[in-house]
Protein backbone atom coordinates (compact mmCIF):
# COMPACT_ATOMS: atom_id res chain seq x y z
CA UNK A 1 0.00 0.00 0.00
CA UNK A 2 2.79 2.24 0.84
CA UNK A 3 4.05 2.87 -3.14
CA UNK A 4 0.29 3.33 -3.96
CA UNK A 5 0.11 6.09 -1.24
CA UNK A 6 3.25 7.77 -2.85
CA UNK A 7 1.21 7.61 -6.14
CA UNK A 8 -1.42 9.45 -5.11
CA UNK A 9 0.71 11.96 -3.72
CA UNK A 10 2.55 11.74 -7.27
CA UNK A 11 -0.99 12.87 -8.90
CA UNK A 12 -1.36 15.71 -6.54
CA UNK A 13 2.09 17.17 -7.14
CA UNK A 14 1.52 16.85 -10.81
CA UNK A 15 -2.32 18.23 -9.99
CA UNK A 16 -0.82 21.20 -8.23
CA UNK A 17 2.01 22.30 -10.85
CA UNK A 18 0.11 21.64 -13.88
CA UNK A 19 -2.51 24.58 -12.05
CA UNK A 20 0.24 27.00 -10.78
CA UNK A 21 1.77 26.67 -14.66
CA UNK A 22 -1.16 27.59 -15.85
CA UNK A 23 -2.39 30.25 -13.45
CA UNK A 24 1.23 31.74 -13.90
CA UNK A 25 1.06 32.00 -18.08
CA UNK A 26 -2.87 32.48 -18.19
CA UNK A 27 -2.53 35.65 -15.74
CA UNK A 28 -1.11 38.39 -14.98
CA UNK A 29 0.49 38.91 -11.82
CA UNK A 30 -2.08 40.65 -9.55
CA UNK A 31 -4.92 40.31 -11.49
CA UNK A 32 -8.18 38.83 -10.91
CA UNK A 33 -10.91 37.31 -12.14
CA UNK A 34 -14.12 36.42 -10.82
CA UNK A 35 -15.19 32.96 -10.97
CA UNK A 36 -18.17 33.33 -8.43
CA UNK A 37 -19.14 36.45 -5.47
CA UNK A 38 -17.10 34.77 -3.34
CA UNK A 39 -13.77 33.19 -5.51
CA UNK A 40 -11.95 35.04 -8.04
CA UNK A 41 -8.47 33.72 -9.85
CA UNK A 42 -5.97 36.10 -8.87
CA UNK A 43 -2.09 35.59 -9.74
CA UNK A 44 0.25 35.84 -6.52
CA UNK A 45 3.92 34.95 -5.63
CA UNK A 46 4.90 34.01 -1.93
CA UNK A 47 8.15 34.36 -1.11
CA UNK A 48 7.48 33.19 2.79
CA UNK A 49 5.46 30.36 4.59
CA UNK A 50 1.20 30.25 5.13
CA UNK A 51 0.22 33.39 5.08
CA UNK A 52 3.43 35.43 3.76
CA UNK A 53 4.47 34.45 7.04
CA UNK A 54 8.54 35.49 6.49
CA UNK A 55 7.89 36.84 3.01
CA UNK A 56 9.43 39.88 3.94
CA UNK A 57 12.73 38.61 3.95
CA UNK A 58 15.79 38.87 1.55
CA UNK A 59 16.14 35.62 0.56
CA UNK A 60 17.51 33.45 3.64
CA UNK A 61 13.72 32.06 3.83
CA UNK A 62 14.19 30.13 0.60
CA UNK A 63 16.49 28.30 1.46
CA UNK A 64 14.97 27.75 5.84
CA UNK A 65 11.50 26.77 4.49
CA UNK A 66 12.39 24.11 2.18
CA UNK A 67 14.92 22.53 4.50
CA UNK A 68 11.75 22.91 6.77
CA UNK A 69 10.01 20.78 4.09
CA UNK A 70 12.42 18.09 3.12
CA UNK A 71 12.34 17.37 6.97
CA UNK A 72 8.94 17.33 7.02
CA UNK A 73 8.52 15.36 3.89
CA UNK A 74 11.25 13.02 5.20
CA UNK A 75 9.45 12.40 8.00
CA UNK A 76 5.91 11.67 6.58
CA UNK A 77 7.36 9.37 3.75
CA UNK A 78 9.21 7.68 6.97
CA UNK A 79 5.83 7.29 8.95
CA UNK A 80 3.18 6.69 6.25
CA UNK A 81 5.56 3.95 5.20
CA UNK A 82 5.17 2.52 9.06
CA UNK A 83 1.22 2.57 8.64
CA UNK A 84 0.37 2.49 4.78
CA UNK A 85 -1.52 -0.87 4.75
CA UNK A 86 -3.34 -0.70 8.06
CA UNK A 87 -4.65 2.77 8.31
CA UNK A 88 -6.32 4.28 5.69
CA UNK A 89 -7.72 7.57 6.62
CA UNK A 90 -4.58 8.73 8.56
CA UNK A 91 -2.72 8.00 4.90
CA UNK A 92 -5.07 9.48 3.02
CA UNK A 93 -4.03 12.52 5.55
CA UNK A 94 -0.74 11.98 5.43
CA UNK A 95 0.23 11.41 1.84
CA UNK A 96 -2.00 14.93 0.86
CA UNK A 97 0.14 16.82 3.69
CA UNK A 98 3.29 15.25 1.74
CA UNK A 99 1.83 16.13 -1.42
CA UNK A 100 1.44 19.44 -1.03
CA UNK A 101 5.00 19.97 0.44
CA UNK A 102 6.52 18.55 -2.59
CA UNK A 103 4.12 20.92 -4.69
CA UNK A 104 5.27 24.08 -2.77
CA UNK A 105 9.08 22.56 -2.37
CA UNK A 106 9.47 22.32 -6.21
CA UNK A 107 8.44 26.04 -6.86
CA UNK A 108 10.35 27.37 -3.92
CA UNK A 109 13.47 25.23 -5.37
CA UNK A 110 12.61 26.33 -9.23
CA UNK A 111 11.59 30.20 -8.51
CA UNK A 112 12.24 31.36 -5.27
CA UNK A 113 8.38 31.87 -4.47
CA UNK A 114 5.26 29.63 -4.27
CA UNK A 115 2.73 30.59 -7.09
CA UNK A 116 -0.86 31.38 -5.41
CA UNK A 117 -3.51 31.67 -7.83
CA UNK A 118 -6.65 31.19 -5.57
CA UNK A 119 -8.73 33.79 -3.84
CA UNK A 120 -11.34 33.34 -1.67
CA UNK A 121 -13.42 36.09 -0.13
CA UNK A 122 -16.87 37.51 1.36
CA UNK A 123 -17.28 40.80 1.51
CA UNK A 124 -14.62 42.49 2.64
CA UNK A 125 -13.04 39.69 4.44
CA UNK A 126 -10.28 37.97 2.12
CA UNK A 127 -8.52 34.36 2.65
CA UNK A 128 -4.89 34.32 1.67
CA UNK A 129 -4.48 33.94 -1.90
CA UNK A 130 -3.24 30.18 -2.06
CA UNK A 131 -3.34 26.85 -4.47
CA UNK A 132 -3.09 23.30 -5.02
CA UNK A 133 -0.71 22.09 -2.66
CA UNK A 134 -1.90 24.56 0.16
CA UNK A 135 -5.14 22.64 -0.50
CA UNK A 136 -3.85 19.49 0.27
CA UNK A 137 -2.03 20.54 3.32
CA UNK A 138 -5.06 22.05 4.92
CA UNK A 139 -7.27 18.71 4.24
CA UNK A 140 -4.64 16.40 4.75
CA UNK A 141 -3.87 18.20 8.41
CA UNK A 142 -7.37 17.94 9.29
CA UNK A 143 -8.01 13.95 8.31
CA UNK A 144 -4.51 13.41 9.96
CA UNK A 145 -5.78 15.55 13.38
CA UNK A 146 -9.17 13.58 13.24
CA UNK A 147 -7.89 10.14 12.71
CA UNK A 148 -5.21 10.51 15.25
CA UNK A 149 -8.20 11.87 18.07
CA UNK A 150 -10.33 8.81 16.35
CA UNK A 151 -8.14 6.19 17.04
CA UNK A 152 -5.69 7.46 19.27
CA UNK A 153 -2.52 7.33 17.18
CA UNK A 154 0.54 8.82 17.75
CA UNK A 155 3.43 9.56 15.19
Amino acid sequence: MFYWWLGVAAVWVLLDQVTKLWADSALTFGQSIELLPVLNLTLGYNTGAAFSILGGGDGWQRWFLAAIAVAVSSYLVYWLRQIAGSERWLALGLTLVLAGAIGNLIDRLRLGYVIDFIHMYYQDYHWPIFNVADIGITIGAGIVIVAMLVKGNNP
